[in-house]
């Protein structure tokens, strides 16, 4: 039987009573399905582990803020090394459509400030209230 989403992720608040200090953590949890149905297999170790950490980053909206030397340090990688990580996820395909979509930003036209990932419903990615899409049987 095929659960509804691949991969999730979860949140976790955690509050200490000698503090008084509230921590919210989210987790990405993936279901064995996300291997034996192929997506991981077919994005590779690079996409997937790239898709993992931009995930890491993501708001309600499926939305995500990292900058390259955060994606970098996450990997473990070079700024260099990083940026063709996430570009060969932006050229990747699952069933013939993108997982991720990036959108950049300019500082009034000058240079680039920030880029927007949206982490889209076909990825099995899900946060919060959102929903992934059905994959085909």
């Amino acid at each position: 039987m095929r659960r509804n989403s691949l991969i999730s992720i979860e949140s976790q608040t955690e509050y200490s009573v000698t503090s008084g200090h509230r921590e919210t953590r989210f987790f990405i949890k993936m279901y064995s399905d996300a291997a034996k149905c192929g997506l991981i297999g077919d994005l590779g170790l690079e996409r997937w582990g790239t898709l993992c950490v931009i995930a890491s980053f993501m708001n309600e909206g499926g939305e995500c803020y990292p900058t390259q030397s955060q994606i970098a340090d996450c990997l473990g990688v070079s700024r260099q090394t990083a940026n063709k990580y996430v570009n060969s996820l932006l050229d990747y395909r699952w069933e013939g459509r993108p997982i991720i979509r990036a959108v950049k930003s300019r500082e009034g036209g000058g240079k680039w400030v920030n880029t927007r990932y949206t982490v889209l419903p076909i990825s099995q990615l899900t946060a919060f209230e959102s929903v992934a899409e059905k994959l085909r049987e």
